[in-house]
């Protein structure tokens, strides 16, 4: 009871199905090779304003070199060797600010301490966020932020975007809980790297042991209120970064690491 088919209604169906399956593998590549385009463009972009930073940075900031500042560059010097750091050059930008930052794709990667950081840190607090951006640049997060982010920025359907979006601060949360690691082991004093983190976070303004016990209660509560922003933030909050930090440093991996930070120590003695 089927005599009454279209003569080429199967042939019409295969040439229809080939047809769909055409246009997705083409919309497959076309969509693949347009992504790849853009991150490429992005990767081109980055590598154009790192360029434009750098030379903006140049004019403005003092690099840090055992004659411009014979002090700070022996630091910066023990604490990329204590890490096994390689090439890094570092500058202080005049701005009187509580930040410090690192950049570049290729390299040398670039260190940027603020000025204002000098007139509140201790040598060890200091330490912890050289050592701290240091891990940035170990762990490959410096080159991969502009790979990623251009990654992320991919134009997509909205759903997507927004997971890209939140999935691309999930991962730079992570980095910072990593480069909190690496300031801890540079310092070796979980300490002063809670008191780093106090400072920065109060701009300074706790710096006796009372104020900060203080300044981090408040901290916590403040932080505990806003957990749903910190899904929109690149860094996690202030109380949750102490957090982690105090977890790892009572950890076996914190100790075995810290036993090979203080063998690099010795061995420069």
């Amino acid at each position: 009871m089927t005599d009454y088919r279209y003569p080429n209604e199967r042939l019409i169906l295969v040439v229809t199905v080939l047809l769909v399956l055409g246009v997705i593998a083409f919309t497959s590549v076309a969509t693949l090779c347009g992504s790849l385009l853009f991150v490429a463009a992005m990767l081109l972009l980055a590598l154009f304003l790192n360029w434009l930073h750098h030379s903006a940075l140049i004019r403005q900031a003092t690099p840090v070199t055992p004659q411009t500042m014979p002090q700070l560059d022996a630091l910066v010097r023990e604490t990329a060797a204590w890490l096994s750091v390689g090439n890094t050059v570092t500058y202080v930008a005049p701005a009187p600010v509580l930040n410090a930052y690192t950049f570049g794709l290729g390299g040398p990667k670039a260190i940027v301490l603020y000025a204002g950081l000098f007139s509140i840190m201790d040598r060890d607090e200091l330490q912890f966020i050289l050592g701290h951006e240091m891990g940035h640049v170990q762990l490959g997060h410096t080159w991969l932020n502009s790979l990623l982010g251009g990654m992320a920025g991919i134009p997509s359907p909205f759903g997507a975007a927004v997971i890209l979006y939140f999935a691309f601060r999930w991962w730079n949360r992570a980095c910072e809980f990593s480069a909190d690691r690496a300031g801890l082991l540079a310092c070796g004093n979980v300490n002063k790297a809670v008191s780093a983190l106090v400072k920065l976070a109060t701009g300074g303004a706790a710096r006796s042991a009372v104020s900060q016990q203080y300044a981090l209660a408040q901290l916590e509560k403040q932080d505990g209120d806003n957990q749903l922003g910190e899904l929109l933030s690149t860094h996690p909050l202030i109380a949750t970064r102490i957090q982690h930090l105090c977890r790892y440093a009572a950890s076996d991996e914190y100790r075995r690491l810290q036993a090979r930070v203080n063998q690099n120590r010795s061995d420069r003695v």
